[in-house]
Formats: C-alpha cells, structure tokens, sequence
C-alpha cells in the first residue's frame, strides 16, 4: 500500500493552501456565505477537477508512450450534476474529451474508455455512487 498526505492550511476566513509532500500548492476556498472571495477553488470544483487530471494522463500515456499517437491538444470538459440535498453530492458527470492531431480515431476513443472503465482512480472511486458517462471529439467532429 502506498501512502499519501496532504496538509491544509487556513490563509483566510474560508480559505485554505493546500499543499503535497513536495511543496506544490492549490488554493481552496468556501462559499461567499462563509467568506469566500472567489479566490480559490471550491471542493467539490476540485473534485472533477481531480477527474479530468487522473483520466488525461491516462490517455496521454495509453496514446502517446503505448500507441506513438501524437496528440497536439487535449482539454477536458467536466460537467457535473449534484443533488439537491444536504450533503450535495454529484449525481452525474459527464467528461468530454476534446483532442486535436494526427491520432487515429479508434485508438482515442479507445484510450478514454480504458481510462474511464478501468484505470482513472477517481472515476473508479466515485462510480459507486454517481453516474458517469464520457464522449470524444476529435478535430472538432
């Protein structure tokens, strides 16, 4: 088993600096109602956020080191749902995968379902309780 840590630290009335082991910082914050100026990230934002970073570097590694496809871009567009209830957990997200390059269609599409089916960590984690559904543009089409 692999250990990680992270430490929080409060920097303003809902604001916080999160850091990793190495140093690297995010910055996190509340709503306005407790304090919040916009300044940071919401925790739920961060969330798909976290999706959107674990399944890229999926594809990038299944198409680029395994296949020798060379992507030019990728972004990633995460919308979710959340219930409207207390707590506000995400009911559905969907993750589009926009990419441009010379990639061969089938290999991309590919890549996002091995990623999202079997490797992405937080997909894995959060299936169990939300609907998550993916797509693939390629070149705009």
């Amino acid at each position: 088993m692999s250990a990680v840590q992270v430490r929080l630290q409060r920097t303003g009335a809902a604001r916080f600096e999160a850091s990793n082991s190495a140093g690297n910082l995010a910055t996190i914050e509340g709503s306005p109602d407790l304090g919040g100026e916009g300044k940071g990230v919401r925790p739920m934002e961060l969330l798909l956020m976290s999706l959107a970073g674990c399944s890229s570097l999926d594809v990038i590694h299944i198409l680029e080191l395994k296949q020798g496809e060379k992507l030019e871009a990728l972004e990633i567009v995460v919308d979710g749902e959340r219930a409207d209830a207390v707590p506000a957990v995400y009911t559905k997200i969907h993750v589009r995968f926009d990419a441009k390059g010379q990639v061969d269609r089938h290999k991309l599409e590919r890549a996002v379902k091995l990623s999202m089916e079997k490797y992405c960590s937080v997909t894995r984690m959060l299936e169990p309780t939300c609907a998550i559904t993916s797509s693939v543009t390629l070149n705009g089409l």
